[in-house]
């Protein structure tokens, strides 16, 4: 194993230098918090990905690339004369051995959802000592996550407080009347022949009917997210075989009449299956 202590001192070096006005990189010199943003995001989701697929090779350079966007962020800081890497990492310390006084001091937690209370009720009192005073359920909930993640949180909260549905049947019963008053919007849409008011509700249906599928995958204990990678990764799989089969009978997808698509996505499915073209 790498000295832990050396390796970060050489990674704070080289980002250092990455950002050095006299002869640094001229992209990393160009970036600021608002550029990075997005990078961080998206390495964050490729370390999921990785653990997804069970690659550890790949998870250890995901979270080197994940733990280069905190370094960029704290160099940019310290330039800003704000904070270095070294807040950043005591800051995380304090609060991880605050928010675990069961491990770090004289509390006592017996079990996970004790654990999960005693956390969620530190936040606040940490809220409030900052001067927050929101004392909504709901209150301290990211606007930064992705919308999906956001739903689920809030939806979590608010069970908490006892508003919540009983079970996945009158979920999936919420999902169908949804669906039917997107149904409707679309034909609104149609015989409005593109009006921005019905557009407008058609977005707002549209987002009810994803909230409530979210809704209904934390029913199911299932993670939207993790649903949602599912899903692509077999859409991906599936229209890549496609592309495949279509090269091999000597065409290409883009040059097929929709049914004759469709035809070839069918075959994919029977053949994931186990069954015969």
């Amino acid at each position: 194993m790498a000295d832990d202590g050396r390796e970060i001192q050489r990674l704070l070096a080289i980002m250092a230098r990455l950002r050095d006005p006299a002869g640094g990189c001229p992209w990393d010199l160009a970036q600021d918090f608002s550029t990075i943003a997005p990078y961080t995001i998206e390495e964050a989701y490729e370390v999921a990905d990785a653990i997804d697929r069970g690659d550890m090779a790949g998870l250890r350079e995901e979270l080197g690339d994940l733990l280069l966007q905190v370094v960029f962020h704290a160099q940019m800081a310290t330039e800003a004369g704000e904070f270095g890497f070294a807040d950043v990492a005591r800051a995380i310390s304090d609060k991880m051995e605050r928010r675990h006084p069961h491990v770090f001091g004289d509390a006592r937690r017996d079990d996970a959802e004790a654990v999960r209370a005693s956390w969620e009720e530190i936040k606040r009192a940490e809220r409030v000592a900052a001067g927050n005073d929101d004392r909504s359920a709901l209150a301290g909930i990211a606007r930064g996550l992705p919308e999906w993640q956001r739903a689920v949180k809030l939806q979590e909260r608010a069970a908490r407080t006892g508003f919540d549905w009983p079970g996945p049947a009158p979920v999936l019963a919420k999902l169908e009347e949804e669906l039917a008053e997107v149904r409707a919007e679309f034909d609104a849409l149609a015989a409005a022949h593109g009006d921005a008011a019905v557009r407008d509700r058609l977005e707002d249906e549209l987002g009810d009917l994803l909230f409530v599928a979210a809704n209904l995958a934390r029913h199911a204990g299932v993670d939207v997210g993790a649903a949602l990678r599912r899903a692509n990764h077999k859409f991906e799989r599936r229209f890549r075989a496609m592309e495949a089969l279509a090269a091999a009978e000597g065409t290409c997808i883009d040059g097929l009449a929709l049914d004759a698509q469709e035809a070839l996505w069918e075959r994919v499915k029977r053949a994931e299956r186990g069954g015969t073209d």
